[in-house]
C-alpha cells in the first residue's frame, strides 16, 4: 500500500492583516497594506513614531495573566491549526511540536505589556524562548518530541523543516511547526535602528536600487503536518546550510543559498514560482538576484514577495509566508505581487494571482549565514 502524501493538513496565521489565515488569503488578493506609523503603538514621544510598522490590531488576544504576548499569538495560530486537521486528544498526545523565535518573549519582558500584570526580570518561564512551546504542549496536551528554535530570521522555516523531518523519520506520526515574533518593543527598534536596517518609508520595494531596510512587524503562524491523502497542499523537501563566513552578515553574492536551490532541482524538478527572502535591506537586494541569476541562467521561474504586505516578522517570517503561500496552493494559486515592485535582470514578479500546478520554492535567510529552503506544492 502506498504512503499517504506528507500533507499540510491546518494552518493558522495572525498579522496586520487579520486574524486567521484566510483573513491573510483575503486581504492579499485585495491588496491591502497594514503599515502605519510606529507612533500610533508606541506613542508620538517614541524615537520611532516616524518609522514604518505593522502590527496585530487586536491587542486583547495578547493579553494574559501567566502567558507572555509571544506566547498567547502561538497559542492563538496554533489552535486554529489544530482545529483545521481536526485532530483529537489522542492524535494530540503522541504529536510533535517544533516552535520557531527569533526574539523570544522580548516583548513583556525587556519593557512593560499594556494591560498585563509585571512580571519579575528573570521570572522564569516568562524570560526563555521556551515558554511558547511548553504553553502549548500544556493547553493542548502535547507530550512527543518537543523543539524550540532561534535561528534568527530563518527560525519559522527551519521549524517546518524539523516538524517533517520528525514526521518522515517516524519519531512522531503528526507534528505541529509554530513560529512567532513580536519584535515592536522598544529595545529592539532601538538596536535595529542603530544598524540601519530600519525602512524609512511605507512602500516596500525590496529589489529597487535605493532599498536600505526592512519594515518591522508581528506575526505568528502554526502548520499541521502528518501523512494523509485529500485535498491538502503538500510539502516535497526542506534543506538549509551555512556560509560560514561572517558572524552576523549576508554574503551580497547569496552565499551557499544556490546549492540549496539546485539540489531540490535535482530531485523535484524546477520551481514554478520562488518565494525569496526579500525584507528590504540592501544586501538581501542584491543576494536574493545574484543567487536567482546563478541557479537559473536562462528561463527563471516567477518570483513572489510576502514582505511588501506583511513587513518583516522576523524570526516567524519563514513560517508565516510559508503559510500564507499554502492557502493560496491550496487553491492552486500562486500570491500576486503588490504592483509597481521593482524587477531585476531576469526576474519577473506578476502583479495578478497566477494558476500553477508546480513545486514552489520558499527561502529565508538568518543573519550570520544561516539559509534554508523549503518546497511545497499543490494538492
Amino acid at each position: 500500500m502506498a504512503t499517504p502524501p506528507l500533507s499540510i493538513t491546518g494552518l493558522g496565521a495572525l498579522s496586520a492583516l487579520g486574524v486567521g489565515i484566510d483573513s491573510q488569503y483575503d486581504a492579499i488578493q485585495a491588496g491591502v497594506l497594514p503599515f502605519q506609523s510606529l507612533g500610533k503603538l508606541l506613542g508620538d514621544d517614541s524615537p520611532h513614531a516616524r518609522s514604518p510598522g505593522a502590527w496585530i490590531a487586536d491587542r486583547s488576544l495578547l493579553i494574559h495573566r501567566k502567558w507572555s504576548p509571544a506566547t498567547m499569538a502561538a497559542l492563538h495560530v496554533a489552535r486554529e491549526a489544530i482545529s483545521a486537521a481536526g485532530w483529537n486528544s489522542h492524535e494530540l498526545r503522541e504529536a510533535a511540536l517544533v516552535v520557531g523565535t527569533s526574539r523570544g518573549n522580548a516583548a513583556g519582558w525587556l519593557g512593560p505589556w499594556p494591560g498585563r500584570r509585571p512580571f519579575k526580570l528573570m521570572a522564569a518561564s516568562n524570560t526563555i524562548h521556551s515558554e511558547p512551546a511548553s504553553a502549548i504542549t500544556i493547553e493542548f496536551g502535547i507530550t512527543g518530541p518537543n523543539h524550540v528554535l532561534a535561528s534568527g530570521c530563518a527560525a519559522g522555516l527551519d521549524a517546518a523543516g524539523i516538524a517533517m523531518m520528525l514526521v518522515q523519520t517516524g519519531l512522531a506520526p503528526r507534528a505541529l511547526a509554530v513560529a512567532v515574533d513580536l519584535p515592536l518593543v522598544p529595545m529592539l527598534l532601538d538596536n535595529y535602528a542603530a544598524s540601519g536596517l530600519l525602512a524609512a518609508g511605507m512602500d516596500l520595494n525590496p529589489y529597487h536600487p535605493q532599498t536600505s531596510g526592512f519594515i518591522p512587524a508581528e506575526g505568528a503562524a502554526a502548520m499541521a503536518i502528518e501523512y494523509r491523502e485529500g485535498d491538502f497542499p503538500r510539502l516535497l523537501h526542506y534543506g538549509c546550510n551555512a556560509d560560514a563566513c561572517d558572524p552576523v552578515g549576508i554574503p551580497a553574492d547569496g552565499g551557499r543559498t544556490f546549492e540549496l536551490l539546485e539540489k531540490a532541482i535535482l530531485v523535484h524538478g524546477q520551481p514554478a514560482a520562488i518565494c525569496p527572502h526579500a525584507t528590504g535591506t540592501a544586501v538581501q537586494g542584491l543576494a536574493d538576484p545574484a543567487t536567482l541569476l546563478r541557479v537559473f541562467p536562462g528561463q527563471k521561474p516567477t518570483v513572489h514577495l510576502l514582505k511588501p504586505f506583511i513587513g518583516h516578522t522576523i524570526g516567524a517570517s519563514g513560517l508565516l509566508e510559508s503559510v500564507i503561500l499554502a492557502r493560496f496552493l491550496h487553491t492552486g494559486k500562486l500570491p500576486p505581487n503588490l504592483p509597481g515592485r521593482s524587477e531585476p535582470p531576469g526576474m519577473t514578479l506578476p502583479s495578478q494571482a497566477l494558476e500553477t500546478n508546480g513545486p514552489v520554492y520558499k527561502l529565508s535567510h538568518g543573519m550570520g549565514g544561516h539559509n534554508a529552503l523549503l518546497v511545497l506544492t499543490t494538492p
